[in-house]
């Protein structure tokens, strides 16, 4: 009997990773079909005409920072120099610890003034506003500190324009990114209420007064393998989605949003550390639930670059992360999942979420050890093992270096054909060590979800051009 079970088991696990590979297909092939009508558009969009057309809205860029001495006044020149006609800079400080504050004072000439606003989404205290003289786009906001999701509610509720446009302190945006990401909701400004752009790895790049000025992959082993999760995450699976119409996911480090539709379901959520999930999931909720037409976009050539962990522990802090998370956002609106009065989100998007992305540490880790136990005790054959590898870890070099030919043909920010072999490299290295390390970093973020764990975690970081250390709430 315990036999039989075991292999009912086996054969339960093989089918999974089937299953699970078959969807992750679909999603390259619409990925493949989306990406290259994206381009034929993209192609007859003249810049210069979307930067100087009345049509074209203005944006309220939001920037939160906490404790970012180090990238704050390089981020903030960039930010000022977008390539964008009508937009205002807001950079919330929220009670930073170092000299965060004092870096934008001395740099920009920062000055107290008298500011009125409204306060539709309650935050913590707001301690001070500063304006520069001379650069009437920027603002700068001082405030007791209340955690990213506080800080971006401080930041909406002294913005002016419909839109705005949250993004991590620490990213450095393409010059022509906000003009790029702009595009859904002048084609659609009725249905539009979110859009993203893209992100990639900064690591390696060489970065000049705030412009990436080559993008490079670096020599240092973990931002590679996470520049190739990072193509895979944004050019098959976001785009993927895109197409279906099932995207829950905008990165908090780039996201433009339709301002009354945020306040409307009541900002940022700052019970979660995924507040970009969660909010992306519940406006899908209050529009599918009121039946009314909108429309969330991936837009794939409005690119951003982040720098990633270069160290495992602080990789595992985010992994951890991003694990709760995602899961405090589908078990928050878990009565989605299924419901046909949610569409292609309830029907097809939460049950992939769920059961290819949140269970899938438990049900992976929980798959190597059983079948490998399996075979040593002559439960399942050899044919049945080679099998099983090939379904679970080779597949997956499939897909990164699907991911990669993606970019090539499309983008190609990656112009080195050496770059392109490194990256292929470690596409199928991946799969042999790193990939079974990211469960098991998820694995832990499941567990500490289910004991209530909030915190963010420290995070260490290079900087760009000097060593960081930053503090997260």
């Amino acid at each position: 009997m315990l036999s039989d079970a075991l292999i009912l088991l086996n054969v339960f696990l093989l089918a999974y990773f089937v299953v699970m590979n078959l969807s992750y297909t679909t999603l390259l092939i619409t990925s493949f079909v989306d990406i290259f009508r994206h381009k034929r558009r993209s192609d007859t969009f003249d810049t210069d005409v979307l930067l100087n057309s009345p049509m074209t809205l203005p944006v309220s860029v939001i920037a939160p920072a906490f404790n970012e001495e180090r990238n704050i006044v390089q981020s903030v020149r960039a930010l000022l120099n977008l390539t964008y006609t009508d937009y205002e800079v807001i950079v919330v400080n929220d009670g930073s610890t170092d000299h965060t504050l004092d870096r934008l004072k001395k740099a920009f000439g920062l000055e107290p003034v008298h500011a009125v606003f409204r306060r539709d989404l309650p935050t913590e205290q707001i301690i001070t506003v500063y304006k520069a003289p001379g650069i009437d786009r920027l603002t700068v906001i001082d405030k007791v500190n209340g955690g990213k999701s506080d800080a971006l509610n401080a930041g909406i509720n002294f913005s002016q324009y419909p839109l705005f446009c949250s993004i991590d302190a620490d990213t450095i945006l393409n010059r022509d990114a906000l003009l790029k990401v702009i595009v859904p909701f002048m084609e659609d400004p009725d249905r539009t209420v979110a859009a993203g752009g893209t992100v990639r790895v900064a690591n390696g790049c060489t970065i000049e007064n705030g412009v990436v000025t080559k993008v490079s992959l670096g020599d240092r082993i973990l931002p590679l393998f996470q520049t190739v999760e990072y193509l895979r995450a944004f050019l098959f699976g976001r785009i993927g989605w895109n197409l279906l119409g099932g995207n829950l996911i905008i990165s908090g480090a780039f996201g433009l949003f339709r301002k009354d539709a945020v306040v409307n379901v009541g900002g940022y959520s700052r019970e979660t550390v995924g507040e970009d999930m969660e909010l992306v999931v519940r406006l899908h909720r209050h529009f599918r639930k009121k039946r009314q037409p909108y429309r969330i976009v991936f837009v794939p050539d409005p690119i951003c670059f982040t720098e990633v962990p270069e160290n495992l522990s602080d990789l595992g802090r985010q992994r951890d992360r991003w694990q709760r998370g995602m899961m405090e956002s589908l078990t928050t609106h878990a009565g989605m999942a299924l419901n046909p009065r949610y569409g292609v989100v309830g029907l097809l998007a939460f049950p992939f979420h769920i059961l290819f992305e949140m269970l899938a540490p438990f049900i992976e880790l929980a798959g190597y050890v059983i079948v490998i136990l399996s075979f040593t005790a002559g439960i399942i054959d050899t044919p049945f093992l080679i099998l099983f590898f090939m379904v679970a870890v080779l597949y997956g070099v499939f897909l990164s270096i699907a991911s990669i030919l993606l970019e090539e043909l499309s983008y190609s920010l990656y112009r080195s054909n050496l770059s392109l072999v490194w990256l292929s490299v470690y596409g199928f290295l991946e799969n042999f060590g790193y990939r079974q390390l990211t469960l098991y970093w998820r694995l832990k973020g499941m567990v500490k979800f289910l004991f209530g764990a909030k915190s963010w975690g420290r995070i260490e970081r290079r900087g760009f051009g000097a060593p960081q250390v930053e503090e997260t709430p």
